[in-house]
């Protein structure tokens, strides 16, 4: 299927097993096109209220066996991968990715699918002894898993079918009933994977309000989520802004916050720079730069430095910026104008301040409305906007260091922590990295961008709590309970 096949998409929103929409609604624009590409409803708080009510009555009267809720998500799972290429082509009119990233996202959200199905048959609990404290007899206890009730799902715009499968995966192989709210810019292929989860939840005959979505205002959704006590979780991926507010005035409830990024690669001198560069641009400019967790800041060896930068420049110059419904695009737009000229701000301040641009450096114009070039900067230092800031763009800023303890200081000088990369052939180098790299993920000969979807992800500091990854997060969105068996009476 083509995106001119795929005409205009007027969606609506799912609440207790109805398909419906509202008086306002509000377009979806393509990034690159710059045209129309469809719409979805505004809702109202006591929408969302609706849809929140409906799911916890949902968990009340569930009787889904974890061998349905496996067969609810793997027909979901089969149902997505059967809408394959009309999902990314749904995908990249929204966000603006290129087509073979968005066909590689669709793919990886029926992975992420599958991988729930699994885990809802691994709700195991564990045998727990009595007698080890003193004085106690042998009695026989264990523990069982439970589901909280109403899990409210929050996706952002970057990965917008992924990211909520991500969410809802868990949350229904936990057996809890799930509220999802994607992105004001690209909600489209969210409500199509919902599409998916509500034929595939008529087929096992779970209860309608089990699976529910909602569009419209952030604040007024994300209220309603907070005020209602039903809400027994929120898994929240976005800003980190937005993720304080929640945790701030979220009581009780269970929070995951995948938050923002400002994640560090180390290059060292022994390790192959071309292949290192290769893979430090990619991290970069997968999704335009619009990953939390892209390759933010190279820390290179200063005495490698020029090598590197010219190894970078070569890798780059590979980058092709175009059309994202082009397959041999690698770079299309960015998804709004605000993601744009934050970008564009950054750029341009961190040369002004003196950095070098070894490549790239145009946006804009003939590329396009929302378009950045993949750009190589040199001479950064730490204090520049581009090293202390969340570069959400395909900007590769470089920052020389003098030795390795001093590469390992800078990684931790952030706010952040999410996840750093390290490239080198020394293991004893690589263990001190491991072990004193503030981040929630360090990998080895590789970037920071690295994810698979069944590992624990998820930050320190300001990135974030909580970790997603499929066992990871159905073990959140459950709770664990002690059922003791004592000696009673013959009576």
């Amino acid at each position: 299927m083509s995106v001119d096949q795929l005409g205009r998409l007027d969606k609506d929103i799912l609440v207790d097993g109805e398909w419906s929409g509202a008086e306002d609604r509000t377009d979806v624009r393509h990034p690159y096109r710059n045209t129309v590409v469809g719409s979805v409803p505004v809702v109202e708080k006591a929408r969302v209220v609706g849809a929140i009510d409906a799911a916890a009555a949902a968990v009340e009267t569930s009787t889904l066996s974890a061998y349905d809720r496996y067969e609810l998500l793997s027909t979901a799972a089969d149902r997505v991968e059967s809408r394959l290429e009309e999902l990314a082509q749904i995908v990249t009119s929204e966000e603006g990715k290129p087509i073979t990233e968005a066909r590689n996202e669709v793919d990886r959200t029926a992975q992420t699918l599958r991988l729930s199905a699994e885990e809802a048959k691994r709700q195991f609990g564990e045998f727990v002894p009595m007698d080890p404290q003193k004085g106690t007899p042998r009695d026989h206890c264990f523990t069982q898993r439970e589901p909280l009730g109403v899990v409210a799902a929050i996706t952002p715009f970057n990965f917008p079918i992924m990211l909520m499968a991500h969410k809802v995966g868990p949350a229904l192989a936990a057996g809890n009933a799930v509220v999802g709210k994607p992105a004001t810019d690209t909600p489209l292929s969210s409500i199509a994977l919902f599409e998916c989860l509500d034929e595939a939840a008529e087929e096992v005959g779970a209860p309608d309000g089990l699976i529910n979505v909602v569009t419209g205002s952030g604040s007024t959704v994300g209220d309603a989520f907070l005020e209602h006590d039903a809400v027994e979780a929120i898994s929240f991926t976005g800003s980190t802004a937005v993720g304080k507010h929640l945790a701030n005035n979220s009581g009780m409830k269970e929070l995951t916050l995948e938050l923002g990024g400002n994640d560090p690669t180390i290059v060292w001198h022994d390790t192959d720079l071309e292949w290192a560069a290769e893979q430090v641009v990619g991290g970069a400019c997968s999704n335009a730069g619009q990953v939390c967790n892209s390759v933010e800041r190279v820390l290179v060896a200063e005495e490698i430095e020029a090598e590197f930068v010219a190894a970078l420049v070569d890798a780059v110059a590979d980058v092709s910026v175009g059309d994202p419904h082009d397959a041999a695009t690698d770079i299309g737009a960015m998804v709004n104008d605000d993601e744009f000229e934050s970008t564009v701000d950054l750029f341009e301040e961190t040369v002004e301040q003196g950095a070098t641009v070894e490549y790239g450096g145009r946006y804009g114009g003939d590329l396009g409305d929302r378009v950045f070039e993949p750009t190589v900067l040199s001479d950064v230092t730490p204090e520049m906007p581009a090293a202390t800031q969340e570069v959400f763009g395909p900007v590769i800023p470089v920052i020389p260091v003098t030795d390795f303890e001093a590469a390992i200081e800078e990684a931790n000088n952030t706010e952040y922590g999410l996840e750093a990369g390290l490239f080198t052939q020394d293991i004893d180098r690589a263990k001190r990295a491991a072990d004193r790299i503030d981040a929630g993920g360090v990998n080895i000969n590789t970037v920071s961008g690295y994810r698979t979807d069944h590992m624990p992800y998820g930050g320190f500091k300001d990135s974030g709590m909580g970790k997603e990854g499929i066992k990871y997060a159905t073990e959140h969105f459950s709770r664990e309970k002690l059922v003791g068996f004592h000696e009673g009476t013959n009576a």
